[in-house]
């Protein structure tokens, strides 16, 4: 996968790594080398062999030359697995290399690698965007504002009460992202998901490998791809979530309105042709993201009708299209982490709004709501 900055100026330099091509060779060599040890493990092949094999996928390859045989080989498999072997100079044992696997084994089991790495990234990156909101929301509890509904001015509220809002928001999608994340695990069913040619031994391999790689074992997932589905609808409701947040500060942030800003960073937010204007970039990633995330995720959901044991062309679309919500996650995230950590608010700003819409001032319950809200996500934490 090459990344381009137009085509991705809005994700992490993590996660372009965690999902790029350097990693995804990466993470095809171990498999393969995992692959053969832990048939060693089990006394499939012996340790002798296993070695060598291992060996065999512990120096690079091309990824330029390996991404076109690919392409021309129809997967990654057939290409590497061709390259792997003829390292190896005895035919009986690179005969070994790839034994009772699949191409679909290695390209899930890759992905599942590379997206355990981007779950964590969002993991840690989440719990950042949380106690952000938590720390603005406890800052601002008291703080009168003028509520809108259609848009338009409605009764007081506290900007602590919108923050909450914020937080309920990320908190459930975190939480919703945590239970998909159960789909990312190992793939392994050989040819038809029956571990034929294992002597037997398929579920001892399985559970072998997936220690050796730090993933959950499973029985073959071939053509049951719903967990795959869940994990990128939670991907596309994160972003959602955060394109919330994002289009209520930039509405905020409009010069007539002027009640919150990004923070101010040199080079961020100018106008190339007006520079009086300060623009709200952070939520601009957001924003646009949240327009990109449903129709990705709508394209795994289109991949679920799998034909028979292995089908073709659903589970080679999943790929690319999961390592972008992942991409578009991050960068929405991260993104929207810097914007409330340093928030600037204007209390002087939503006063003089909220007095000039003449609604009150009476936010006693708006502070009371947000004071539960915190009480009980500090609990649920």
């Amino acid at each position: 996968m090459t990344f381009l900055l137009r085509d991705r100026p809005a994700s992490t330099p993590e996660m372009l790594a965690a999902f790029g091509d350097a990693a995804l060779l990466r993470e095809a060599l171990r498999f393969e080398a995992e692959l053969a040890l832990s048939q060693a493990d089990i006394g499939l092949i012996s340790e002798a062999e296993a070695k060598i094999l291992a060996a065999a996928c512990a120096e690079p390859l091309d990824i330029a030359e390996l991404a076109q045989a690919a392409a021309h080989a129809g997967t990654l498999a057939i290409a590497l697995v061709d390259r792997l072997r003829s390292r190896i100079d005895d035919p009986k044992i690179a005969k070994l290399l790839h034994k009772g696997a699949t191409s679909q084994d290695l390209a899930d089991t890759v992905l599942m690698l590379q997206a355990r790495d981007g779950a964590g990234l969002i993991r840690r990156d989440g719990a950042r965007l949380d106690a952000a909101l938590q720390g603005l929301a406890t800052t601002h509890a008291a703080t009168p504002m003028l509520g809108r509904t259609l848009l338009q001015a409605a009764l007081p509220i506290t900007l602590g009460l919108k923050v909450t809002t914020w937080l309920a928001g990320v908190a459930g999608a975190l939480n919703r992202f945590e239970t998909e994340s159960a789909a990312i695990r190992l793939q392994l069913g050989g040819a038809t998901g029956s571990r034929a040619g294992l002597d037997g031994k398929g579920a001892a391999l399985a559970k072998r490998l997936a220690e050796r790689l730090d993933l959950p074992s499973a029985a073959p997932w071939h053509a049951e791809r719903q967990g795959l589905a869940g994990l990128a609808a939670s991907l596309a409701i994160l972003v959602g979530v955060l394109g919330k947040i994002a289009g209520d500060i930039a509405l905020m942030a409009q010069s007539e309105v002027a009640e919150a800003f990004e923070p101010e960073a040199p080079g961020r937010g100018g106008s190339s042709a007006m520079p009086h204007k300060r623009n709200p970039t952070g939520c601009q990633v957001a924003l646009s993201a949240a327009l990109r995330a449903p129709h990705l995720a709508a394209t795994v959901m289109s991949a679920l009708p799998q034909q028979h044991e292995r089908g073709l062309g659903g589970w080679q679309a999943e790929g690319p299209v999961l390592a972008d919500l992942f991409l578009l996650a991050h960068g929405a995230l991260t993104a929207m982490a810097t914007v409330i950590e340093g928030l600037e608010v204007d209390t002087d700003r939503m006063a003089a709004n909220l007095s000039a819409a003449k609604v009150g001032t009476d936010v006693g319950e708006s502070e009371a709501l947000v004071t539960q809200a915190l009480a009980a996500r500090r609990k649920d934490r």
